[in-house]
């Protein structure tokens, strides 16, 4: 896969005397950072897109494209140039239970036009998004350009304070700032919004090896004892995640590289000597689970989104779906407000009201998929969730979590 150039021919510099005041400043140009972006200029709103990195080129990212979002693509006349990117179909997902390999999720049925996940290098999509939205006049996209704070006058947020490459700083007023920028949203957290913290027992570590000719044929997935191992096929390298307790790591260290390379042959699918590979700690990088979520969303000019409004755990890679979810429903409720300039506090509560339920339906079958009762003789050993154990023995459940996985609680259509 071909990686898309250090610094975006797409974005734009703020200029020495910044920008005109635009209806609404994104900040984080993630998946619902830059599709809320595509959609508001679409419609023909002003918007600019604020990103603090250079480029798109983060490892270790979320990269499942769901039904739902080629849905969307769809919708907007782009799935079938969007489908031209290298990518990986799956259209199941699996899991080594009792040392046999089940289906836990089925998108064969669904009422879409891609019937599978899709697994995607996050910089490709995210750089196809930006080379559309550039399209529309109203769009603007600024790399390197870091949010440092929010401007508020009269008891509402009035724009945003941003640091460009050159470390100049400055002030830039929207109508709207929406917080897309991760579960570390600088927008969340000064505007001081309320985290409601789900609880997480896991973390998990990221790393690669290899992938040869003669590995296993599959685009993702597969589950040791505890279901506690996923590859991602990358073309040349698999991308490796393994789950270990929460606040576990220091352990892991102590234990020592040759111990967690043990472990992870132990239920994997590739020979021992692949993980010879991992020669370094500085080759495994660790992703901090939480599940939270915001108690509001909102206030007085400022919106969150996404992972800043919502942090999800991986299971089921279900972050980006409903990230491009959220800003679907906030462009549909958004767009024709801010072009008209009567944009109030009703319409951002609105939004939350819209994605609440998905939102928490979501997070409450995560938790489930995690949770054991107490330990029995067989569970001891490391046996999976009772939950994940009845979907592995039932015809029908691994349709209905390709549902769940694959459109959500409350999948949006594109309005216009």
């Amino acid at each position: 896969m071909v990686r898309p150039p250090a610094a975006s021919p797409l974005a734009v510099g703020l200029g020495a005397k910044g920008m005109p005041q635009q209806d609404c400043i994104v900040v984080g140009a993630g998946p619902a950072g830059l599709m809320l972006g595509l959609l508001l200029a679409r419609a023909g709103v002003a918007v600019t897109v604020l990103e603090k990195h250079q480029d798109f080129l983060r490892d270790f990212r979320g990269d499942t494209i769901h039904p739902s979002t080629m849905e969307t693509m769809a919708q907007l006349g782009l799935l079938d140039e969007f489908l031209t990117l290298p990518h990986q179909k799956a259209p199941t997902l699996h899991a080594t239970i009792g040392g046999k390999t089940a289906t836990i999720a089925d998108f064969s049925r669904l009422p879409t036009r891609c019937k599978y996940i899709a697994f995607m290098p996050q910089w490709d999509f995210l750089d196809f998004l930006a080379r559309k939205a550039k399209a529309y006049p109203g769009f603007r996209l600024a790399m390197s350009c870091e949010t440092i704070g929010l401007v508020e006058r009269d008891g509402a947020v009035r724009g945003v304070t941003v640091r460009d490459a050159d470390g100049t700083v400055r002030e830039l007023e929207a109508s709207l700032v929406v917080g897309a920028d991760g579960r570390d949203s600088i927008v969340r957290r000064t505007a001081g919004m309320e985290v409601e913290d789900l609880g997480s027992a896991v973390d998990v570590l990221w790393m690669k090896v290899s992938r040869q000719a003669d590995d296993p044929a599959q685009s993702m997935g597969h589950a040791g004892p505890n279901q506690g191992l996923v590859l991602i096929d990358r073309g040349d390298y698999w991308q490796v995640g393994y789950v270990i307790a929460k606040g576990g790591l220091r352990q892991v260290k102590q234990e020592g590289l040759p111990a967690l390379r043990a472990r992870l042959a132990a239920v994997a699918p590739l020979p021992a000597s692949r993980f010879e590979e991992l020669t370094d700690w500085n080759q495994i990088h660790l992703l901090k689970v939480r599940v939270d979520r915001l108690r509001q969303w909102w206030k007085p000019g400022v919106l969150c989104i996404g992972d800043a409004a919502h942090a999800m755990s991986p299971i089921g890679g279900v972050g980006v779906n409903l990230a491009i979810q959220d800003a679907v429903a906030a462009a549909n409720i958004l767009a024709a407000p801010l072009r008209e300039g009567r944009l109030t506090t009703a319409h951002l509560r609105a939004v939350q009201k819209r994605r609440n339920f998905p939102t928490r339906a979501t997070q409450k079958v995560q938790l489930m998929m995690r949770r054991r009762r107490k330990p029995t003789a067989a569970r001891a050993k490391g046996g999976p969730p009772a939950f994940m154990r009845l979907i592995a023995r039932s015809r029908l459940l691994p349709h209905l979590t390709g549902r769940l996985i694959g459109l959500g609680f409350r999948p949006e259509r594109v309005r216009g």
